[in-house]
């Protein structure tokens, strides 16, 4: 039988045959000859098993010509019955019970399990998975190329480090006009065709819709990649947490003014060498000896000069202050960036970039990473700033307190407004509002002078006035409809069933890590099906740990917490994004996660998060922070929770994500206890406020903007 496929593969590859390696042509010739292979209707059984390897090898051109060939051989193998014909397939007249006539006790006990769709063979699943696997493989692929894209980018970026005097390169940079500039990612047009002009001293907030490309744009201008950024203007983008290392979290911030620290560095020698020198002349009693370098002193004094122009001895100071800001105490400021999380690094980025005052300063959601207090500085230190900066940011109020203008990202347009973000919605809505007027207005102009030219059209009365009707109509135009973006969907599930009280209920309970401090004592609290609850408090303080107690994550040392048996609790934080396998796609992942749950009932839950059509389907690489986040909603929510924790659920989603999801919270029908600085979304979601401090839980009397003005006036 090999010998006769052989022949067949050789007639139909023909010559090209000869070009191929002994070992292809030899599996090629093995796979086809495997009396259980199903070539499948016109050869696609045959393409699936050997058409990527006829086309890399280059026996073919292309895939086309791979789906003739492999037709053609079905057709060859079949004519020489080297192709099995399988079993028809009898339909019953009545069904027939497999066990009839067996013993009752020999008879398999089994539950008939539910079938969603037809059943598969054992070939079908072994083709199945087999392509399942090289779908795996060229995600991987394309993941790695994803990564090695995104190194090389990073390793594009010029090193950025105070500057104190720029007249070396050219005059101080003001204005910055980029004009007809495009940004893609991936082969994706992100930004097609925008000018845009950034005024010096203005503040800008970059806003639009996940997925958009403002992160990408952010690294477009930071690379100096966009036509119209001068050469000399000092770009820096706060996108990576520091380097982990013995460097002081307060010299790591320091470093970046490098001219201060080679001043001093070469002061420290020329000191070195003077005392020495000194030392020298001492031990010979030689007054003379102190010559040794009659420069010495001219060369300290340029030092000292330089060093008092630079401003260097209140550098420490200012350095100090910027990170007691975003809450780092004398002794956290001594400590090794290594001994710090990423999200204390990213602020330790964030201190260093405020310390460098670049020309244009680029902040991608600079808030995710800070409490409440640190969220107030931060306002207070850009609203003074006096340069230039564009800032992304899911934060309405901060947005509010800190831009003056927005930059407006969609349908690859950028679209400049002046104001605030509520003025910019406001003037948004009016704008569309009137545009969707003389969309409605043309639409009638125009049907109404069609309806009378197709009238009269064969009227030869009214030919002069059709003709007439006809200019009119093409000198009219066309307004174009507008197009909002669809709305977003938080939809989380209703419980089926509702567990009486009490849900969830906390003892006398006190915790404390092993080895450490008792952080909390003596908590009593409760939480039930109608529980609306936002815990606030500074970082670090345990927020985070009350939330694995009450989820069973964590149990305490002393009390008790009582949780119901029936009680399901679903847990949203940064780790169940940062979890995704970023090379499969979010229905794959579903799929994965829920393994026999129906394709349909889980691309259904994935839509009711936004997450819909070929979005579905994109590797998760791909995504933006958003978008990831609206996957983990839906996995954490697909058992239908009682009570949703939520730990800084608003980092990484969208303006309008946010609001969503504060729709979708008020419509849940279950608990919600979360931990956020995010003054919109719990003014709008939560109706309790839970201080954390002391080693206490307590309740809060007053509104979220009571606690900011109390933490304002402490």
């Amino acid at each position: 039988m090999t010998e006769v496929a052989s022949n067949v593969v050789h007639e139909v590859l023909g010559p090209r045959a000869q070009d191929l390696d002994q070992p292809i042509i030899d599996y090629i010739i093995n796979v086809l000859a495997d009396e259980d292979f199903d070539f499948g209707f016109e050869g696609e059984g045959a393409f699936d098993a050997i058409g990527e390897l006829l086309v890399d090898s280059g026996c073919v051109t292309d895939f086309d010509e791979c789906h003739s060939i492999c037709s053609r051989l079905s057709e060859k193998f079949g004519n020489h019955g080297l192709i099995k014909i399988k079993p028809a397939v009898r339909s019953l007249a009545t069904p027939f019970r497999m066990n009839e006539g067996m013993d009752e006790e020999k008879a398999p006990k089994r539950k008939p399990e539910p079938v969603d769709g037809p059943l598969l063979t054992e070939r079908d699943k072994i083709k199945l998975e087999r392509r399942k696997r090289k779908d795996e493989r060229q995600r991987e692929v394309q993941y790695q190329m994803h990564v090695a894209e995104m190194e090389a980018a990073k390793a594009g970026m010029p090193v950025v480090s105070v500057n104190h005097d720029n007249t070396v390169e050219g005059p101080s940079v003001r204005d910055i006009h980029m004009e007809n500039f495009n940004v893609s990612v991936g082969g994706r047009e992100l930004i097609v065709d925008c000018t845009v002009t950034l005024s010096h001293g203005r503040h800008y907030g970059l806003v639009g819709r996940n997925g958009t490309g403002k992160t990408t744009f952010l690294r477009y201008m930071a690379m100096h990649a966009i036509e119209g950024i001068p050469k000399n203007c000092q770009i820096l983008h706060v996108e990576q947490e520091v380097v982990g290392d013995n460097t002081s979290a307060l010299q790591c911030v320091l470093n970046s003014d490098v001219e201060r620290a080679q001043l001093l560095q070469e002061e420290a020698r020329l000191l070195k060498i003077q005392r020495d020198a000194e030392l020298e002349a001492e031990e010979k009693k030689d007054p003379n000896g102190l010559n040794v370098d009659d420069g010495m002193a001219q060369k300290l004094e340029v030092i000292y000069k330089r060093l008092e122009f630079i401003d260097a001895y209140t550098a420490e100071a200012r350095a100090a202050s910027i990170l007691a800001g975003l809450s780092f105490t004398p002794e956290m400021q001594n400590k090794p960036t290594k001994a710090f999380s990423g999200g204390w690094r990213m602020r330790i980025a964030l201190a260093r970039a405020l310390f460098i005052e670049p020309d244009l300063l680029l902040l991608d959601e600079p808030t995710n990473h800070l409490d409440l207090h640190a969220v107030l500085w931060l306002e207070a230190y850009l609203t003074k700033w006096p340069k230039t900066f564009i800032v992304v940011s899911h934060a309405r109020e901060f947005l509010n307190t800190v831009v003056t203008d927005i930059l407006y990202l969609q349908g690859q347009k950028l679209t400049a407004y002046k104001g605030d973000y509520d003025t910019f919605e406001r003037t948004r809505a009016e704008l569309l509002k009137n545009k969707q007027k003389a969309f409605e207005s043309n639409e009638r102009s125009r049907e109404h002078m069609q309806s009378f030219i197709d009238k009269f059209r064969y009227n030869a009365k009214r030919a002069s006035l059709v003709q007439s009707r006809i200019k009119a109509l093409e000198r009219l135009g066309h307004v174009d409809e507008v197009v909002n973006d669809p709305d977003y969907k938080f939809e989380f599930p209703t419980p089926d069933d509702r567990p009486g009280p009490p849900i969830i209920s906390f003892s006398d309970a006190s915790f404390g890590y092993p080895g450490g401090p008792i952080l909390f004592r003596n908590l009593n609290f409760g939480i039930d099906l109608d529980s609306r609850v936002a815990m606030v408090g500074p970082n670090g303080i345990g927020k985070s740990t009350i939330l694995k107690l009450i989820s069973g994550e964590l149990q305490p040392i002393s009390g008790t917490v009582f949780r119901s048996a029936k009680v399901r609790i679903a847990v949203f934080s940064q780790h169940h994004v940062d979890g995704l396998d970023l090379t499969s796609n979010p229905l794959l992942y579903m799929m994965r996660c829920f393994p026999g749950v129906p394709e349909q009932k889980l691309r259904g839950h994935l839509g009711s998060f936004g997450v819909t059509g070929n979005l579905a389907l994109q590797p998760m690489y791909t995504l933006s922070g958003g978008q990831k986040s609206r996957v983990a909603f839906a996995k954490i929510t697909f058992k239908k929770p009682h009570i949703i924790l939520l730990d800084e659920p608003s980092n990484h989603l969208d303006l309008d994500a946010v609001e969503a999801l504060i729709q979708g919270l008020v419509l849940f029908q279950g608990g919600v206890l979360m931990v956020s600085h995010d003054e919109h979304l719990i003014s709008g979601s939560v109706d309790q406020l839970w201080a954390v401090s002391d080693g206490r839980v307590t309740p809060f009397n007053g509104t979220f903007q009571d606690y900011k003005k109390k933490l304002q006036s402490s």
